[in-house]
């Protein structure tokens, strides 16, 4: 991933906010806006921002507009199966309220979603990315902005973009046929909305198990405001990793468990021409593309005592950081005493990391792009598509940053390293802070400027979690989903959600387009967009309805998706 320096980023943004504005205004391209369109994967072009080394090669291409039969919200108006007397994804309900947020400066990206080859370090393999590399490139704007980036699918069959916890107009959420139909092979798709509140946020694809692929990238929103003082900024992307070794597939691996839904392929989000391979896959999703299947990958055995009972199911073979084996980390350089910021986000399909760095207490600043009162902690436990902002003060040396997979005895690691001298620890390294004081997400304290007050809610929705890892029929009420499920909101409710897991199994559970504060007996507690749920407890969280559309309601973890544990959450017309 890239670095930055705290000046950097302010003078980068000045700069940005000047080309951008002028860009929007005259509609003349700018030197990036000539970047190729449609066609083989164009070599990347630069990043958002500047690098504090070399500038990175990029496939996040700023563009001018959408090209000749390109698609996107202003010529394609998708309307969901369902029943009427629901506010759909383009209504004029959702146009209102987005030109409520008065967008500030335009800023132009372009991705291309792609087959091709990844280094993990050492070890090549044949995937889907966006680009040339894993994470994807970064994509960075500033609170106010207009966010238009245009997906080109290069892919065998139909994906889409979904800008995970960003509060945005729900046609460009990203949720194939609730919101949009699927981008279709060699087509494009224009993603255009304001990005009104800052904070550390990622873009994955939303169809089948495209996810558990290389399909993501850090989306992170600078603040014009920044409280925090530090002297540069580390992104920390966690992964599992099973694509392309030994010829595995995500989809291969949800079929020896027993999951997904083949009467509900939705065969027209492939308009390739392709059958998707052997066999059904997920609700959106496809069989393997790449031929063989690979080894077994179920786990038949873990456990977390942090997490109530097993870990996960999936044996996965690799764990990354910032898409770089253990053996071969990913190393971010720093001066002694530098404040460092550290945006870690975990971006795995199935597998909750405890994370620490080696010889330091990291303070916690943010969860899910809120601000939360700042508590010092030795380690993390992040659910899958969880986020957390912490600042450190680098030591002197080299120090392993560990993300140890919880409950399936492996890890991923990076390295700081402030000194020319020192020996890199080995792939093994285990600091003693992942055993140490850990704070989580229940008792963060939300900082005064986004905390909900303390009022009664005026509606509460009771679901219950359901499904076992004999059957792998996770769900919701025991109904597996369907897109012409609704669970009816109004706008200006305050709604109370009650999430009752009935299984054996913890489950971290994300809401499209709103952030929810989880309660508290005295206050509402942090605010957050995904927050985990342990076996046979519950989570009450709290959220103001107050972004028309029709919203996913769903758990993280990728396997128990595909398998059926998604609802939507409707607003009433």
């Amino acid at each position: 991933m890239h670095t930055y320096s705290r000046r950097t980023l302010l003078s980068a943004s000045l700069m940005a906010a000047g080309s951008g504005a002028l860009a929007a205004c005259t509609g003349t391209e700018t030197e990036a806006d000539s970047a190729p369109r449609p066609g083989p994967p164009a070599r990347p072009s630069t990043s958002a921002r500047p690098s504090t080394s070399a500038r990175p090669r990029s496939s996040a291409r700023p563009t001018a507009a959408p090209a000749p039969g390109s698609t996107g919200h202003s010529d394609r108006r998708f309307v969901p199966e369902g029943p009427g007397g629901y506010v759909n994804p383009s209504d004029p309900e959702v146009l209102a309220v987005e030109r409520e947020r008065e967008g500030g400066a335009v800023r132009r990206f372009r991705l291309t979603a792609t087959q091709t080859l990844l280094d993990l370090g050492g070890r090549t393999v044949r995937s889907w990315a966006y680009g040339d590399s894993v994470p994807g490139p970064e994509v960075r704007v500033t609170a106010g902005d207009i966010l238009d980036l245009t997906l080109a699918n290069h892919l065998p069959v139909g994906t889409t973009l979904h800008s995970h916890g960003v509060r945005l107009r729900c046609d460009m959420d990203g949720v194939p046929d609730l919101t949009q139909a699927a981008i279709r092979p060699g087509e494009d798709f224009r993603y255009r909305f304001t990005v009104s509140h800052p904070g550390t946020y990622w873009l994955h694809s939303h169809l089948g198990m495209q996810l558990d692929r290389g399909l993501y990238a850090p989306l992170i929103v600078d603040d014009p405001r920044e409280r925090l003082s530090y002297d540069k900024e580390w992104v920390v992307i966690l992964d599992d990793w099973v694509d392309g070794v030994d010829g595995s597939t995500p989809d291969a691996v949800l079929r020896s468990l027993g999951g997904g839904m083949p009467g509900m392929d939705m065969g027209r989000t492939n308009d390739s021409g392709e059958d998707g391979g052997r066999g059904g896959a997920g609700r959106h999703g496809h069989a393997s593309f790449d031929g063989a299947d690979g080894p077994s990958r179920i786990l038949r055995y873990s456990h977390s005592r942090l997490l109530g009972g097993p870990g996960g199911h999936v044996d996965f073979p690799y764990y990354l950081i910032n898409g770089r084996l253990p053996h071969a980390p990913s190393v971010f350089r720093a001066r002694p005493g530098d404040r460092i910021r550290l945006r870690i986000i975990n971006a795995g399909a199935e597998t909750a990391f405890r994370v620490a760095l080696g010889g330091h207490r990291m303070t916690v600043t943010h969860t899910d792009g809120y601000p939360v009162e700042h508590q010092s902690t030795d380690a993390l436990l992040i659910g899958m598509a969880e986020r957390y902002d912490v600042l450190v003060t680098a030591g002197d040396g080299v120090f392993p940053l560990v993300a140890l997979a919880e409950g399936k005895e492996a890890r991923a690691l990076a390295l700081l390293r402030t000194g020319k001298g020192g020996d890199a620890p080995p792939a093994s390294v285990y600091p003693g802070e992942l055993d140490g004081r850990l704070v989580p997400a229940q008792r963060l304290v939300p900082h005064e400027s986004v905390a909900f007050s303390v009022r009664k809610p005026d509606r509460e929705i009771r679901i219950m979690l359901h499904g076992s890892m004999k059957r792998f029929d996770w769900n919701f009420d025991h109904r597996p989903y369907s897109v012409e499920q609704r669970h009816p909101i109004r706008e200006d409710e305050r709604v109370r959600l009650t999430l009752i897991n009935a299984t054996n199994m913890w489950h971290p559970l994300h809401l499209h387009g709103h952030t929810f504060a989880m309660t508290g007996i005295d206050a509402a507690g942090a605010r957050k967009d995904t927050a985990a749920v342990l076996p046979h407890r519950k989570l009450v969280v709290d959220f103001y309805a107050d972004n028309p559309g029709l919203w996913m309601l769903h758990c993280h973890n990728q396997y128990h998706s595909e398998s059926g544990m998604m609802t939507i959450l409707g607003y009433r017309k």
